[in-house]
């Protein structure tokens, strides 16, 4: 049996933000391996996430981000489910960033994917299924081809679908659900605007 150390807990802690026992049982599990014990930990954070999605959400903050250089500002609406929460200086942080990564995104104009008007795609399907490249291909892998290409183009626009900065291999759908699963409470990013200097 794998004995493992009180220090490798400590440090899978540090990195994950889950539960001292949970690090215990996830290092177990995978034969003291630090990489699969996060890995492990992030699916499960994950799966709780997705659990927490239909809670209600009525409290939370608002933060303002000014960019070095004035010309660019930010307010952010991030909400949680307590005030106990919203007061923690680790959910004031993920709001800041939340509101640098809209700044330092210039073409994010909506939060998801659901979020954009029905007639922004319509234009886009019209668009994409008049290309030449399409004209021969069957009924079905044109769709296929079109709904892809509006996905892809579109995404640029989704604050969701954005590398997080501080990481690139995650995206901020996946850092929202990773806070979800660290205070254990639904959070939702209601909404932002953006000020750009001349704009």
């Amino acid at each position: 049996m794998l004995e493992i150390s009180a220090q490798l807990v400590k440090e899978l802690r540090e990195i994950t933000g889950a539960g001292m026992m949970d690090c215990k049982k996830a290092l177990k599990d995978s034969n003291g391996d630090k990489s699969k014990a996060i890995e492990t930990l992030r699916k499960k954070g994950l799966a709780s996430a997705d659990k927490k999605a239909s809670k209600v959400v009525t409290e939370g903050i608002i933060v303002s981000y000014i960019h070095t250089g004035y010309k660019i500002g930010v307010l952010v609406e991030v909400n949680c489910e307590t005030d106990f929460v919203a007061r923690r200086n680790e959910f004031k942080d993920f709001a800041k960033d939340i509101a640098m990564q809209i700044a330092a995104s210039p073409s994010v104009e909506y939060i998801t994917f659901s979020d954009i008007p029905s007639e922004i795609i319509e234009k886009e399907k019209k668009i994409e299924s008049m290309r030449e490249d399409l004209k021969n291909k069957p009924e079905h892998i044109k769709q296929t081809i079109i709904e892809g290409r509006i996905r892809k183009n579109l995404e640029l626009l989704v604050l969701y679908d954005q590398p997080y900065m501080r990481d690139q291999s995650i995206n901020i759908e996946t850092l929202v659900k990773l806070k979800i699963s660290y205070f254990n409470e639904n959070i939702k990013i209601r909404r932002f605007i953006k000020y750009i200097l001349g704009n």
